[in-house]
């Protein structure tokens, strides 16, 4: 066995991919990571598992859930490291998730002083005009917010 086939120990991948060994237990119940377990019952790793780790740490840097993230993951090989095309592949859908939400976060910042839909009727100016609470109908909530990112841009309910 070569150096590069190493099994890892999950408190040396841990520390190396600066993540806390719960964490890493958490990653692998998720499906991120994948283990072995030697003779002994122990988790063991495969050194590419830190290039999948770095894959984690820079999607949730950028804001993606761990389900978005894992989706990547899932089209990446289990068994090595990504290649620079594979990992190009997944950058280029995680540029798209970020560019939805960038959208979604401007329609956010310039509806801030409006109205979100939550019935509260404690705004003196609502640029949805919500006297009735008539958007109890539709729900609990501030859904007018939550489905701003489902509506074409600057399109009110």
């Amino acid at each position: 066995m070569s150096a590069r086939d190493d099994l890892l120990g999950i408190g040396t991948v841990a520390r190396r991919a600066g993540v806390s060994v719960a964490a890493l237990r958490h990653y692998e119940e998720r499906g991120l990571v994948h283990a072995v377990r030697d003779a002994g019952g122990r988790r063991r790793f495969p050194r590419h598992v830190l290039r999948r780790l770095a894959v984690v740490a820079a999607g949730q840097r950028v804001g993606l859930s761990l389900a978005a993230i894992a989706d990547a993951l899932a089209a990446l090989p289990a068994d090595r490291a990504p290649t620079p095309g594979e990992w190009a592949a997944v950058g280029q859908v995680w540029q798209r998730l970020l560019d939805e939400r960038l959208r979604e976060l401007q329609d956010l910042r310039t509806s801030l002083d409006g109205c979100i839909g939550c019935g509260c009727l404690s705004l003196t100016r609502c640029t949805l005009l919500n006297p009735d609470d008539d958007a109890a109908r539709e729900g609990s909530g501030s859904r007018w917010l939550r489905e701003a990112g489902h509506r074409p841009r600057g399109e009110r309910p």
